[in-house]
C-alpha cells in the first residue's frame, strides 16, 4: 500500500524531512554510543599523564642521627634536613576546608598549621613548612584573607594562594599583599606547572574552585626564581628578627583526653574533635563527625600541640555580597587554650603588631613551652564552645 498515495505534496514532503531528521538522530545516537566511553577514556588518560606531581627526591634516613632542631616548630631532624632547610625561607599555604574538597593533600606534613572561618562558617587553612626534606603534594590551594596574613608576617614566608579579598576596605588581601610587600606566589601571576588543576584527584567530581594544586618544591623553585631564597635581594635572612617558641621533650602526665571545638554554633561539618593517644603522645583529628586523613599518605592528620586561641570576630563591612568577609582582632592579647601531653594549661596569646611574634603565656605570663612537633593554632569567635 503507498502511504503517500492520499497526502498532498505539501504533505510529502514534510514527511519525508521528519523521517530525515529522525534517521540522522537515530545514526548520530548510535555513533555517540559506540565511539563516545572510547573517547572520554583517552582524553582522561592523556589529561591525568600530563599533570604535574611531586620531585622523585629522597627523604630523611631514618638510620641517621636527629640532632638539628627545626626553628618552627622544635621537632629533631637530620643534618641532610638542616641543609636544605638552611638554602630557603618558610613557605605558607592556603588550604581550603570545604566538605567537597576533603581530604586534602600535605597538611601532615607542615611544621605549623592555622585553622580559622574563612567566610560562612567554613574554615581555612595556612600550612606553614620549612623543615620536611621531602616533596608533598599541596592543596587544593585556595584564596587569602587579610588577617593569615598578620601570622604569615612572623615568618617573612612565602605566600602561596589562589587570589583573595580584594574589596576597598580593612578586608583587603590583595592590597595589603602588595602594601607589606609580601613575598606573594599568588597562582594568578604563576600558573602552570607551578600550579595546576586536577579534577579527579580527589575520586569524584568536584567544583572548579577544589582543584588546584602545587608541590612545596615547585612553590620553593617559583620563590627562588623571584629572588626569594632563604636571604631576599637584599641579602637580608628571614630570620635575622625572627623568635622561635620555646621548646621542650614530651613529659606525658595529663588526664585530657577528649577535645572538642566550636568555630561557629550550627556548623557541625566544621566542629572539630582532637582525641588524645598515649602511644605517640599526640592528638588525632576529626573534623565533621568523620576522620580527618591527608590523601598523599591516607593517615589520620594528628599534632603534638593544639593551641585554642579566642578573638573577637567582626564584618568588614565593605560591600561584599552578604557581608561574608570577616575580621579578627589578633593583635593585642586574650584568652588561650593550650593543649599537650594530655593535659591543658589555661593562659593568653599575646601579639603586639602585625611582624612581631605571637607568643603564649601561662597564667603568671610565663612563655609556655611546646612540645616538639606538629602545632596546631585554632582561633575561635570569643565566647565560642570549647569542651575538653
Amino acid at each position: 500500500m503507498n502511504l503517500f498515495a492520499n497526502l498532498s505534496n505539501f504533505q510529502k514532503s514534510l514527511v519525508v524531512a521528519i523521517l530525515s531528521i529522525l534517521l540522522y538522530a537515530a545514526s548520530t545516537s548510535i555513533s555517540y554510543s559506540l565511539f563516545s566511553t572510547r573517547a572520554i577514556k583517552t582524553d582522561t588518560s592523556q589529561l591525568a599523564s600530563t599533570l604535574p606531581g611531586v620531585a622523585n627526591k629522597d627523604g630523611e634516613d631514618p638510620s641517621e642521627p636527629k640532632t638539628e632542631e627545626c626553628p618552627l616548630n622544635g621537632s629533631m631532624h637530620t643534618q641532610k634536613a638542616l641543609d636544605a632547610w638552611k638554602l630557603r625561607r618558610p613557605l605558607a599555604v592556603m588550604i581550603e576546608n570545604h566538605t567537597e574538597a576533603r581530604p586534602q593533600s600535605g597538611l601532615s606534613s607542615a611544621d605549623v598549621v592555622y585553622e580559622v572561618v574563612a567566610e560562612g562558617g567554613i574554615t581555612r587553612f595556612m600550612a606553614v613548612f620549612l623543615c620536611h626534606l621531602s616533596d608533598v603534594q599541596v592543596g587544593p590551594v585556595r584564596s587569602a584573607r587579610t588577617y593569615f596574613l598578620d601570622w604569615l608576617s612572623e615568618y617573612d614566608a612565602l605566600y602561596a594562594h589562589v587570589g583573595g579579598a580584594n574589596s576597598p576596605g580593612p578586608a583587603n588581601a590583595l592590597g595589603q599583599i602588595i602594601d607589606y610587600k609580601i613575598k606573594d606566589l599568588n597562582q594568578f601571576g604563576i600558573g602552570f606547572p607551578t600550579y595546576w588543576r586536577d579534577y579527579q584527584r580527589l575520586g569524584r567530581a568536584v567544583a572548579t574552585e577544589h582543584t588546584m594544586y602545587s608541590t612545596i618544591d615547585k612553590l620553593w623553585t617559583a620563590g627562588e626564581k623571584r629572588g626569594w631564597t632563604a636571604s631576599d635581594s637584599a641579602g637580608l635572612r628571614w630570620d635575622k628578627s625572627f623568635v622561635p617558641w620555646t621548646f621542650k621533650d614530651d613529659q606525658p602526665s595529663g588526664t585530657t583526653t577528649a577535645i572538642n571545638v566550636n568555630f561557629w554554633d550550627g556548623y557541625k561539618d566544621y566542629a572539630v574533635d582532637w582525641k588524645y593517644e598515649a602511644s605517640c603522645n599526640c592528638y588525632k583529628r576529626t573534623n565533621g563527625g568523620q576522620t580527618q586523613v591527608d590523601l598523599n599518605t591516607n593517615e589520620q592528620l594528628s599534632a603534638k600541640n593544639i593551641i585554642v586561641q579566642f578573638m573577637k570576630e567582626s564584618h568588614a563591612n565593605d560591600g561584599y555580597e552578604n557581608n561574608a568577609h570577616l575580621l579578627y582582632g589578633n593583635k593585642g592579647q586574650g584568652k588561650a587554650l593550650i593543649f599537650m601531653d594530655g593535659s591543658v594549661i589555661t593562659g593568653t596569646w599575646n601579639k603586639k603588631t602585625r611582624q612581631s611574634r605571637e607568643v603564649f603565656l601561662d597564667a603568671k605570663g610565663k612563655e609556655i613551652a611546646l612540645d616538639r612537633g606538629v602545632i596546631w593554632i585554632q582561633t575561635v569567635p570569643e565566647g565560642s564552645t570549647v569542651t575538653y
